[in-house]
């Protein structure tokens, strides 16, 4: 999963709307068009070990939620120009949240490199690694990085620019019972500090499992149900 040229900082006040916008999963939507993602024609039942494929959907419930809670929904939007880079697509929706998050997945692993909400996009640069590569995985294994990051709104009018920092350890790979439904999972914890304002939840516990995807998130969303049949081969 850039950088800004130099020019005038906004007040204080401003960055803060700014910030506390992208911190909204609620937001009025933007009257600018959006790139459609370019629906690519794999069958749902044939998944990568990042799966990524459009038309993949992953629904959650924040942790300690009943199953009748309303929830989120991920859908795997397909490729997408983001900025200049040719990217995949996810959208996240659900409870007024509305975001789509671009990445670069390969064996190599998955970079993010940027999302958008309603009236605003955020860059990252270099790109983020969140995911090493496939045959990397076990426990003790750690990366780390810093991109540069751009909060830029629609209108072109208000931008931020800093860094963000982030660092990941595997603790541990066990297995997970979740809405009645077993998992093997890579625990994976994540710590981020940024000089944007906290766009991101500084130290999370993430459950990763190949083929499936993402079992618990960054932001304590826990799996309850996928449209494909995935799993470890």
């Amino acid at each position: 999963m850039i950088a800004l040229r130099p020019r005038r900082w906004p007040s204080l006040r401003l960055t803060g709307c700014l910030l506390a916008l992208a911190l909204l999963a609620a937001c009025a939507p933007t009257q600018q068009a959006q790139q459609t993602p370019l629906i690519a024609t794999t069958a749902v039942s044939q998944v990568s070990f990042y799966p990524a494929e459009a038309g993949l959907s992953w629904t959650y419930l924040p942790d300690g939620d009943s199953s009748g809670a309303a929830p989120y929904t991920l859908r795997a939007l397909g490729p997408v120009v983001f900025g200049s880079v040719q990217a995949l697509s996810f959208g996240l929706t659900g409870r007024g949240a509305e975001q789509t998050s671009y990445r670069l997945i390969s064996a190599q692993g998955v970079q993010l490199i940027g999302f958008r909400k309603p009236g605003l996009s955020v860059r990252l640069d270099p790109p983020w690694l969140e995911r090493p590569a496939e045959g990397a995985w076990r426990v003790g294994l750690s990366w780390q990085g810093e991109s540069g990051i751009q909060v830029q709104s629609d209108d072109g009018r208000v931008g931020v620019s800093g860094k963000v920092n982030y660092s990941y350890r595997v603790l541990d790979q066990r297995s997970v019972s979740i809405a009645g439904k077993s998992y093997s999972v890579w625990v994976v914890s994540r710590q981020i500090t940024d000089t944007v304002g906290g766009l991101f939840p500084a130290s999370q516990e993430e459950w990763f499992t190949p083929y499936i995807g993402d079992v618990r998130t960054a932001e304590g969303l826990l799996l309850t149900a996928r449209n494909f049949s995935g799993g470890q081969p």
